[in-house]
């Protein structure tokens, strides 16, 4: 027996509580069929991808196979059934959705096992938050067999295990309550999922908005060749930089949203005295990805202080310019829809990927201001993107938090706190 099943099966009940073994508080307990056939005009038969791991069936995907009446009648499930994801990766097997209702028949695979409670003695929800909670516990993932690729729950394991019981008025209003609570979460999850989607779209709307209110085809155009003192690639990673030396930057490191660097995950490598005079960066160079996908190739990140002296991979192109323009200015110009055109342009595609080289980068014409018009501009740039990037900041870590309410709340509950 798992640590987690003699912790549930040690612990104090609630009074009118009782612990029963799963299989015997179930009616049927029946697997699934495999079928590799697809038929249009068939069944619909519900796959691992239909449970979802908060504990729904997915409907936007599905497949039909053909099932003679037989089948279908075996296999279909009613209102009320509890599908276990009995195989799956050993972080997924055990998912768990319950079955309400289609206005169709529906079939089930081998990967999932049907469970028909005995509704006199437990509430077919309350079952499927229960297995939610223990698949969150990865009470699942300590009792499968582990073959190479997938895990499974034998019937036997999931059959024995222990679960607290409270009367069948009871696990209603608990289900009922934990249903409700779940729905507030999940809507909170998605107010918040929009509020960051939004924050990370403003970068790109701020540049947009800045470049074009103050009238970029009447300013000079300089290539960046013309203002660049060193355009240099980066460190090719051998054996010899193995290890936990200096502090290396990836194309990982450039986000997406605006020109700053994501030193969070950070690599490292060795490197002797001589790579890092050569490659050590300094406060105002560019970073520019050399090698990425069409989209993010070119994709352009200003150094500041928190990088200074790193070093910085072959996949990057390092461009210090000189001291007739803003490199911070440069940086937040590269994102602009006539940079980002310019490089698409010129961008060489493979499988998979596309590239830009030390020519490309040079050739690069950036409608330039006066200096001060450039120190203006990126200083003002600036302080609108730090506080998108508080406010991102924000709403991640207020996702994170509402991502683990479900748990405390299903815990809540089979605790016997609800």
């Amino acid at each position: 027996m798992s640590d987690s099943t003699t912790t549930a099966s040690q612990q104090q009940l609630r009074v009118g509580w009782q612990r029963v073994k799963l299989g015997e508080a179930l009616a049927d307990a029946q697997l699934g069929f495999a079928c590799g056939e697809r038929d249009p005009s068939g069944v619909i038969q519900l796959r691992m991808n239909n449970v979802t791991n908060d504990g729904r069936l997915d409907w936007t995907s599905f497949i039909r196979v053909p099932a003679d009446a037989i089948t279908i009648q075996t296999y279909r499930l009613k209102r009320g059934d509890v599908l276990f994801n009995n195989t799956n990766s050993t972080d997924l097997v055990g998912k768990s959705a319950l079955f309400e209702n289609h206005d169709e028949p529906v079939v089930f695979s081998n990967h999932f096992t049907r469970l028909r409670t005995d509704a006199e003695l437990i509430d077919a929800s309350f079952l499927a938050l229960w297995l939610q909670q223990q698949w969150q516990q990865r009470m699942f993932a300590n009792i499968c067999d582990r073959w190479i690729g997938q895990s499974a729950v034998q019937r036997n394991k999931l059959l024995a295990l222990e679960m607290p019981l409270p009367p069948l008025p009871e696990q209603r209003r608990i289900a009922k309550l934990l249903r409700e609570q779940m729905a507030a979460v999940d809507g909170a999850r998605r107010s918040a999922e929009a509020q960051l989607e939004a924050a990370q779209a403003l970068p790109a709307a701020y540049l947009c908005a800045t470049f074009d209110r103050h009238g970029t085809n009447e300013w000079p155009r300089r290539t960046l060749g013309d203002v660049a003192v060193l355009v240099q690639n980066g460190i090719y990673k051998s054996s010899e930089h193995y290890g936990n030396g200096h502090p290396f930057l990836r194309m990982y490191n450039i986000q997406n949203e605006s020109y700053h660097l994501q030193l969070e995950p950070l690599a490292q490598v060795n490197v002797n005295a001589k790579e890092l005079e050569t490659y050590g960066l300094k406060v105002g160079d560019l970073l520019v990805s050399r090698v990425n996908s069409f989209e993010l190739v070119g994709k352009c990140a200003w150094v500041d202080s928190h990088a200074d002296g790193y070093v910085y991979e072959n996949m990057l192109v390092r461009v210090r310019c000189n001291d007739s323009v803003d490199s911070q200015f440069i940086a937040q110009e590269m994102g602009t829809r006539f940079v980002r055109e310019q490089i698409q342009n010129v961008a060489k595609r493979a499988i998979g990927q596309a590239s830009i080289n030390s020519s490309d980068i040079r050739s690069i014409q950036l409608p330039l201001p006066s200096l001060n018009d450039q120190h203006r501009i990126a200083a003002a740039l600036s302080a609108r993107l730090a506080g998108v990037e508080r406010l991102r900041r924000g709403l991640e870590k207020q996702l994170e938090s509402i991502e683990k309410l479900p748990a405390a709340l299903l815990r809540r509950a089979f605790n016997g706190e609800l």
